[in-house]
């Protein structure tokens, strides 16, 4: 397979996973022998990897895809992933667009575009994900950015929350085999990664599907035993995994990074019905006392709704008074936005988009103080910093980076730092989004 002397560009929309998946696009590309250019530039193949979580990421997905045929009217348009999957039909409709390449189809991306090389035609590439479909086999061996990398343990989900399309966009669990994971990590540091995210559709599914029994945590174990990875961090996790056991054994695990995203949602038992969430908040209040028992000033983050159908005033404070109580590091804030095809969209009593902004900016406000105050709590202690990069804009040399606590932190040194792990002493917070602090 060649695509020799192609330029080709990649644009990434979403989630964490996707960002994964098109790093494996960009491997597939340069093998294949294409050159990856700057989105900016007028490629021979323009490539969007769409999120289909809102409408608003559709509208963006589709904006993209028409910005590349502005940039170069040549230029073959390829709409992968989420949106391809949900959207076909709206896709096909499109003359801007060339390829459609659904979930479990990225795969075969080289052979799609050789194919539609010597024919030019409109072609979808999309299969039915309801039923048991196999983990799409995609690998990364190199990145660009050499600090970090996401890994993709698994795809799917089986939750079907009320508002959610994303089981429709990527089927039923899909597990990865936990040679082919510990086969990747083990390449991507001899490119010199040192930290790795571990993240999926629904990540705490990770072995359910499997045969051997192996769950997250022991996926989880096997990595640490890789002396040359040095971090391990999860992406979003639902509560359920948390328990007594799982901590203590991820206690045990040297290169763990004590931050956990708790995907919560709402604050509000009744609420949280509606969303088919599958715990309620006495649960939560146990999972963040075991987390908290277990580490010291455990980084806990997590993303809500506001403004859900049905979410009274009432349930509204509640949810308020309870984020108060638990003060979690950090909070994503969004405001309910109608997905077509959930049953979220069609439920009465939808809230309006001025009460829907009210309460956003009223959490907004309290995520503020409790990141501030959290990162305060910091001050005066030393942290380990992966430095990632340089800041660009300064003219100091400042070095910018992350502590095992996700807490983004900026050293002066007159000697490069990039990707290495230095001690630093905390000594206060800036107005520019990172904490300062000494080697």
């Amino acid at each position: 397979m060649s695509l020799n002397n192609v330029k080709a560009a990649i644009v990434t929309l979403g989630c964490k996973v996707n960002q994964y998946e098109s790093d494996a696009m960009f491997d597939m590309l340069t093998s294949a022998g294409a050159e990856i250019v700057s989105p900016k530039e007028g490629a021979d193949v323009y490539i969007v990897n769409t999120c289909s979580v809102t409408n608003i990421a559709e509208r963006k997905s589709r904006q993209m895809l028409h910005r590349a045929k502005k940039l170069n009217p040549d230029t073959v348009v390829a709409a992968v992933g989420c949106y391809a999957q949900v959207g076909k039909e709206e896709l096909e409709k499109d003359p801007l667009i060339d390829l459609i390449i659904g979930n479990n189809k990225k795969k075969d991306l080289i052979s799609i575009l050789e194919t539609y090389f010597k024919d030019r035609r409109q072609d979808s590439e999309v299969v039915d994900l309801s039923s048991g479909s196999e983990y799409e086999a995609l690998h990364v061996s190199h990145l660009n950015e050499h600090t970090r990398a996401y890994i993709k343990v698994q795809d799917g989900c089986n939750q079907f929350c009320s508002y959610c399309i994303i089981p429709y966009a990527r089927g039923r669990v899909r597990s990865r085999l936990m040679e082919d994971i510990l086969k990747e990590i083990r390449e991507l540091t001899e490119n010199g990664c040192r930290e790795f995210v571990i993240t999926g559709i629904h990540v705490c599914s990770y072995g359910t599907d499997l045969k051997e029994g192996k769950e997250l945590i022991d996926l989880l174990e096997e990595i640490g035993k890789i002396s040359e990875v040095k971090r391990i961090r999860l992406g979003s996790l639902e509560p359920g995994i948390i328990t007594e056991e799982s901590v203590k054994r991820l206690q045990n695990i040297s290169q763990f990074c004590p931050h956990f995203h708790l995907s919560l949602q709402s604050g509000c038992d009744e609420t949280l019905k509606r969303m088919n969430r599958k715990y309620t908040t006495e649960e939560i209040r146990e999972k963040i006392k075991i987390l908290r028992d277990a580490f010291d000033q455990p980084a806990l983050t997590t993303d809500i709704i506001v403004g859900f159908p049905g979410e009274t005033e009432e349930e509204f404070e509640i949810t308020r008074k309870f984020l108060e109580e638990i003060n979690l590091y950090e909070m994503h804030v969004f405001k309910y936005s109608k997905r077509k095809g959930t049953r979220a969209a069609v439920m009465e009593h939808q809230v309006s988009s001025q009460e829907k902004a009210r309460r956003s900016s009223i959490l907004i406000a309290m995520n503020d103080a409790h990141k501030l105050a959290f990162e305060q709590g910091q001050t005066g202690t030393d942290r380990e910093v992966l430095i990632e990069e340089k800041l660009k804009h300064s003219g100091e040399n400042l070095y910018v980076g992350h502590t095992k606590e996700y807490v983004k932190v900026a050293v002066e040194s007159k000697e490069p730092l990039e990707n290495q792990i230095v001690k630093v002493h905390l000594t206060g917070v800036s107005g520019d989004g990172y904490m300062t602090g000494n080697l």
